[in-house]
């Protein structure tokens, strides 16, 4: 069965009808008690079926087990007094996951958190499909994080193009909803956005993780602060041969290079040595 909406009548004719029973029983109190007592035993009768629906409410209405419609207009109304009303939210809710500590695709212990917008669009399936569709959010919400988490790593030390959670934060997100829609949507659920809200290394590892992030950069801009260095020493050489400022033969070429590699590449500032002799004195 698929949901079907109800269209019960206005209460405001029912509620003058409930008015008039009460004050015609409270008159038959002294005149008749058997009538009086009728017409209260039929105003109870009445009164359960009046209900109200706020805006982007609903309820799904049930009589002896049998499912006959959900009603999503706003106002006053009234049904069949035996008819059982369960009310079902429509509006957007905000789910902020648990952090939990998972394994990423690598086998390192990460802390993640996911943040979910949803909302309820099937309410039959809400209400008769799963025993409470609320829980059913939540730990469906941390059964797709668990896979989440361990189909990317959480971060690329080595530059390769993989896609990870921290860098491939759009394509992270887009696959999280559609493993939260395809997951809610036996509930009648609807995933308006779905993405990663808290991510970091488990605190066992966060030291050793972060120190090594550090290696890979250090190493990174030693690569990037050599490979400039060497094509500074190159242009130096060849603009002092073009310009003949100096013939230098092949020891003293690999000593300027030396000395020119070690004022590039030094972390500090070099102190100058002013050789007042020849080269080998």
């Amino acid at each position: 069965m698929t949901e079907k909406n109800y269209t019960p009548a206005s209460a405001y004719g029912m509620l003058l009808l409930s008015f008039l029973v009460f004050v015609g029983s409270i008159a038959l109190v002294f005149v008749v008690k058997v009538w009086a007592v009728f017409g209260f035993f039929l105003l109870g009768f009445l009164m359960p079926g009046f209900f109200i629906v706020d805006p982007n409410s609903s309820k799904v209405l049930t009589l002896f087990g049998e499912y006959k419609g959900t009603v999503k207009a706003n106002g006053f109304f009234w049904a069949n007094p035996f008819y059982t009303k369960k009310s079902v939210s429509l509006r957007a809710r905000n789910f902020d996951s648990e952090r939990l500590k998972v394994n990423d695709k690598l086998g390192n212990p990460i802390m993640i958190s996911i943040i979910l917008v949803w909302q309820v669009r099937e309410t039959f399936k809400a209400a008769f499909e799963v025993d409470d569709y609320e829980q059913f959010v939540r730990v469906q919400s941390d059964a797709a994080v668990r896979k989440l988490a361990g189909a990317y790593p959480y971060d690329n030390l080595d530059d390769e193009a993989e896609l990870t959670l921290r860098s491939g934060t759009n394509e992270v997100n887009h696959h999280l909803e559609e493993e939260l829609a395809e997951r809610l949507a036996i509930a009648g659920i609807q995933v308006i956005e779905a993405r990663i809200g808290y991510l970091a290394y488990a605190t066992e590892i966060a030291g050793a993780m972060l120190r090594r992030q550090q290696a890979a950069a250090v190493v990174a801009a030693r690569q990037k602060i050599v490979e400039g260095a060497v094509g500074m020493v190159e242009m130096a050489l060849d603009q002092l041969s073009k310009k003949q400022v100096v013939d230098l033969d092949d020891e003293r070429r690999a000593a300027m290079v030396s000395n020119l590699m070690v004022v590039l590449c030094a972390d500090k500032d070099v102190a100058p040595v002013v050789n007042a002799g020849t080269l080998h004195h």
